[in-house]
C-alpha cells in the first residue's frame, strides 16, 4: 500500500511545512584531534557552541582546574565502537598526563571537555 495515498486512492496533503526549528540538524560528533568549534543559531536569538574536534580537558584536581591534553580515548560506556574511532562523548574515559578522565558534561552542547580524574597515573 502506498503511504501517500488513501484507500480510495486519494492524495494524504500536509496541512502545513515544517518550520526551521522543527528540522533535524546534522549528527554532531566530537572526534579528538585539533580544535574546531562550531556556532549555530537556536530559539529565542540565542547561540549554541559545539565542538566538532577537541584536543583538551579541563579538569579540577584539589580545588584547582588544569587543561590538560588527550592522549586517547579509552572506554565509551554507551557504545563501545565509539572508542575506537576516538570518539568523545559524556561518560567516556580518556588517557591524559596525569591519568584516566571521565568526561562529566556533553561536548556537543557546551562546546568544551570538563572531567574528572578517575585514576591517577603512576
Amino acid at each position: 500500500m502506498n503511504r501517500r495515498k488513501k484507500i480510495s486512492g486519494g492524495k494524504y496533503i500536509r496541512n502545513r511545512k515544517k518550520k526551521l526549528r522543527e528540522a533535524i540538524g546534522q549528527k554532531r560528533i566530537v572526534k579528538l584531534g585539533n580544535e574546531k568549534v562550531k556556532v549555530t543559531k537556536v530559539t529565542g536569538g540565542n547561540k549554541k557552541i559545539f565542538l566538532l574536534g577537541a584536543k583538551f580537558v579541563n579538569v579540577m584536581e584539589k580545588g584547582k582546574g588544569k587543561k590538560l591534553e588527550i592522549k586517547n580515548v579509552i572506554e565509551t560506556p554507551s557504545n563501545r565502537f565509539l572508542a575506537r574511532q576516538n570518539i568523545i562523548t559524556k561518560g567516556t574515559i580518556v588517557l591524559t598526563d596525569s591519568g584516566k578522565v571521565r568526561v562529566t558534561n556533553r561536548p556537543t552542547q557546551t562546546g568544551l571537555i570538563n572531567g574528572i580524574v578517575v585514576e591517577k597515573a603512576k
